[in-house]
């Protein structure tokens, strides 16, 4: 085996400026495939982190403008949902399948004094199990209860943001838990503060929906409907349940029951499934990129082992005359190509890992502002133990493929045509 790596040695000093720029394109392949899985990880990572407050098995549902016209109505009438499809969501009629059942009512333009500091505030009326719902994290207090709801009080769920600004960056929150706050020319009591996104401009404040329809609204419309349901696993049975559901809600409102704009549904877990499958075709997809751009350079090492053997066929000639078997050509000419891949490979490797810690430290860290709203497009991007190992054997395989064919052919030679070979 020593004897091996010598002679492996003295062909590639020999050779050195062909032997880096086919090492080149291994290690640029390499550290392609490495950067595109880490970036992908990085969307999907991002992805996933904004699905986590988020309670997949819920639809939300909104009024929206008929599209055809139906029971002496023209189309373009819109749909205003009331409390009356709260009571026919919660209903017998879809026991089969829906859980909880809530509702939201939002009014904007309000401004929420603490002391010398303000924020400009959107109030959302809603029910107690709109938290749950959402899967909210209460950091201090307590969210919307029932008993807020039956007596209409002037309670306030504010977001950690603006607890931190009303105590001057600290983060006691639990201290302006039953502290005043004034909303417009009404004093509200703070009971509870919810985390929020560290990098969006949070601005919703959540109050009982008695209180706001009660003080703000003074009707029984609604802007969203939401539910939590179960049993329906599959795509087809969601687009079923959605249809028989569109179906009543038209009827109720006397818009055509295959009007499907007269009200939007928006199902959390159908758009959680078709996430999961984009970001499955965009794995798949850079992998594909990944491994051609490889492939790329684990051509020039074919092409470069095939010009190796046709220069030292007189060498071979040499040694297949006095004894040396086919094997024993093939082997040397394989190792050569594995210890060039191999080499240049991990170091395509350790500096594509490099690049997306890089590629962390600045796109995934730094969020973007893009129409006032901050967002952040990667998530750690980076690639996982496993990953490096596959691509460890992959590089491993594919430098024995590209060593196989000259290896065939140099094993092929005859002593003594190849000794007559200049």
């Amino acid at each position: 085996m020593r004897d091996v790596f010598i002679e492996i040695w003295e062909s590639i000093r020999r050779n050195k400026l062909r032997t880096c720029l086919t090492g080149f394109a291994v290690a640029w392949g390499i550290f392609m495939l490495i950067v595109l899985l880490g970036a992908g990880n990085g969307i999907m990572n991002m992805a996933n982190s904004n699905m986590e407050g988020i309670n997949v098995n819920t639809m939300e549902v909104y009024g929206s403008t008929t599209s055809k016209p139906y029971g002496g109505f023209k189309q373009g009438r819109y749909i205003e949902l009331d409390e009356q499809d709260i009571r026919l969501t919660a209903g017998p009629a879809f026991t089969d399948h829906i859980d909880d059942v809530s509702a939201s009512l939002t009014q904007s333009g309000f401004k929420m004094t603490y002391g010398k500091r303000y924020f400009d505030i959107t109030l959302d009326g809603v029910y107690p199990d709109f938290a749950s719902l959402n899967q909210m994290e209460i950091v201090a207090g307590r969210f919307i209860n029932p008993s807020d709801i039956k007596g209409m009080r002037k309670v306030l769920v504010i977001t950690h943001q603006q607890a931190r600004n009303f105590l001057g960056g600290k983060e006691n929150y639990a201290s302006l838990i039953g502290q005043r706050v004034k909303v417009g020319n009404l004093s509200f009591k703070i009971v509870g503060i919810r985390r929020s996104a560290e990098n969006e401009n949070d601005s919703i404040i959540y109050t009982p929906y008695t209180t706001l329809r009660g003080i703000f609204a003074k009707s029984d419309k609604i802007d969203m409907l939401s539910f939590t349901f179960h049993g329906l696993e599959t795509e087809e049975q969601n687009e079923a349940f959605e249809k028989e559901y569109r179906q009543v809600m038209n009827r109720r409102h006397n818009a055509a029951p295959d009007d499907e704009r007269a009200i939007w549904i928006f199902n959390n877990f159908t758009s959680f499934m078709q996430m999961n499958k984009g970001t499955h075709i965009l794995e798949v997809f850079l992998w594909v990129i990944g491994i051609f751009t490889l492939l790329s350079g684990i051509v020039g090492v074919s092409n470069i082992m095939l010009i190796t053997v046709k220069e030292r066929t007189h060498e071979f000639g040499i040694r297949k005359a006095i004894g040396a078997g086919p094997w024993s050509v093939m082997k040397l000419i394989i190792a050569e190509s594995v210890s060039i891949t191999a080499f240049f490979g991990y170091i395509g490797m350790v500096l594509g890992m490099i690049a997306c810690k890089v590629l962390d430290s600045t796109v995934g860290s730094k969020p973007l502002e893009l129409f006032g709203e901050s967002f952040t497009v990667m998530e750690n991007p980076s690639v996982g133990l496993d990953v490096a190992l596959e691509a460890t054997i992959l590089l491993i395989v594919a430098g024995t493929i590209a060593g196989m064919i000259p290896a065939r052919k140099a094993a092929r030679v005859k002593p003594i045509e190849a000794l007559r070979a200049e």
